[in-house]
């Protein structure tokens, strides 16, 4: 035997051992000892790790690692195929791409690169990874998760509110006025861009069709406008309601400045007219609002009813929730529009004194 020879048999089992352990120990360390113990070339070395590449977690105790490549082949480009390797793997709880390339003997630039990841990409229990370039070009068909939500966007039109547009598309208030940075007091403009927030496609291409509008209501004919000194000639409508307010004022023992009150505010207010809409939920004769007291909608467009709220007293249809003229602490020492004002809360105040000279008229007229 040759010395060559015998130093090859020598050696052998030390490579053999060597080879053995470089896949458990850090690619930097397992490049020096393959150097030093001539198992490899520099050139085949495993290269350092970089900065950019990020340290993973060792994998998991008790992990099956499949024997490593020989020295000589190469595993930094995708594998093709490799005894014992199989196509894919399933990702668990605890993996890491580096153990999971180091458990089947494939290095972890190979499995990057099979899966079209990098190395801050995270993996998830339940992924299926490709181990080999066969798996990579046909991956196994996964079953459809559920559509992703996605979002629609909402163009407001006239008349549109916040609960009305959630209604229409089956989502709740509270989630559109989240998704828009809005709160319970916001307004919205035509033409905004509303966000309906938890839609899948479908549902955003075909909202749900909105209520039928109501039908509208024809408005009255306007009232002539009222002038200081003159006297506004009454309708037949406006006739009936002004008898209906006198005769109500007697029976409460309301005086005649009460009476003409009561005149020149639902003249002011309705145009003496049971009308059936007014600012925002005002209706009728004084435009009672249901939603601060005077009763339900089909209560303030009861003529009598509302009277005798507007007159208050002893007789309040609304006792404790809204205050009448006779309520009124020194409502007699008052001019008309002050105490009209002082049971309506109108926005326009000083109105009510255009309707004086025509209410005196009309209660003299009347009786």
């Amino acid at each position: 035997m040759s010395v060559r020879d015998d130093e090859a048999a020598t050696h052998e089992p030390v490579r053999h051992w060597a080879r053995s352990i470089l896949g458990t120990v850090p690619i930097a360390v397992a490049s020096s000892i393959a150097v030093t113990l001539n198992l490899v070339t520099p050139a085949q070395a495993a290269p350092p790790r970089t900065a950019e590449q990020p340290r993973e977690k060792a994998p998991t105790t008790g992990s099956t690692r499949m024997a490593p490549a020989s020295a000589g082949t190469t595993t930094s480009a995708p594998l093709t195929a490799f005894a014992g390797v199989p196509s894919s793997y399933t990702v668990v709880s605890g993996d890491t791409v580096s153990g999971i390339a180091s458990r089947f003997g494939v290095s972890t630039a190979s499995l990057l690169a099979l899966n079209g990841l990098s190395w801050k990409s995270l993996i998830f229990p339940g992924q299926v990874l490709a181990l080999t370039g066969a798996a990579a070009s046909a991956p196994a068909p996964s079953a459809p998760g559920p559509a992703a939500p996605a979002v629609t966007k909402y163009s407001v039109v006239s008349g549109d509110t916040i609960s009305r547009i959630a209604g229409r598309f089956g989502v709740s208030t509270a989630s559109v006025l989240s998704a828009n940075g809005l709160s319970g007091s916001s307004l919205i403009f035509p033409g905004q861009q509303i966000t309906i927030p938890g839609m899948t496609t479908a549902a955003a291409v075909t909202p749900k069709p909105p209520a039928p509008a109501p039908a509208p209501v024809a408005a009255p004919a306007p009232l002539p406008a009222a002038a200081a000194g003159q006297v506004v000639a009454l309708t037949d409508e406006m006739r009936g309601n002004a008898a209906l307010i006198v005769r109500i004022g007697r029976q409460e023992g309301v005086s005649d400045q009460g009476i003409v009150i009561a005149l020149a505010a639902a003249a002011q207010e309705s145009g003496l007219r049971n009308v059936r809409y007014g600012d925002r939920d005002s209706f009728g004769l004084f435009q009672q609002r249901p939603s601060t007291g005077w009763g339900t909608a089909d209560q303030v467009l009861d003529p009598e009813r509302a009277t005798r709220a507007f007159f208050g007293g002893a007789n309040n249809p609304n006792p404790g929730r809204t205050r009448g003229l006779l309520d009124i602490p020194g409502w007699t020492s008052m001019t008309v529009t002050q105490a009209a004002q002082a049971v309506q809360i109108s926005a326009f105040p000083d109105a009510y004194a255009t309707w004086e000279t025509s209410a005196r008229a009309w209660l003299a007229q009347l009786g």
